[in-house]
């Protein structure tokens, strides 16, 4: 197979500017985060760390998340109590729920992007 990982997740946005300063403040996603192999960082790609990616269409009428968006993004994250306690501090709103959370799949926590586009928040299980 010629596809060896995903390239860019893009979506439109009412103000895509004020849009990529919060996912790089609150979350460290964007341009000019992470480092590439020789150290180096650029104001257009993000470097995030490899790890698994899980690309899954849903059934049309699927629960999983809001019924009126059409795509939900997961984010890896490691230490998920102390992102957690940050983005509270920020004021964003979070949603936990002890049934999504296994010793199989790891722990999870939802919250929105400030135009309410839903994130999925995934600290794996530890290794």
């Amino acid at each position: 197979m010629p596809v060896i990982g995903l390239g860019g997740y893009f979506f439109r946005a009412k103000d895509p500017e004020g849009l990529k300063t919060w996912y790089r403040e609150m979350l460290g996603v964007g341009g000019g985060c992470g480092r590439d192999a020789q150290g180096e960082t650029s104001d257009w790609f993000w470097h995030p760390e490899p790890g698994p990616v899980v690309f899954e269409p849903f059934k049309a009428d699927s629960d999983y998340f809001a019924a009126d968006k059409q795509v939900m993004l997961n984010l890896r994250v490691t230490d998920i109590d102390s992102l957690l306690e940050q983005l509270n501090a920020a004021g964003v709103e979070i949603t936990t729920k002890p049934e999504w959370d296994t010793p199989e799949t790891g722990r999870f926590a939802r919250i929105h992007d400030p135009e309410g586009n839903p994130i999925e928040l995934w600290e794996p299980p530890a290794q």
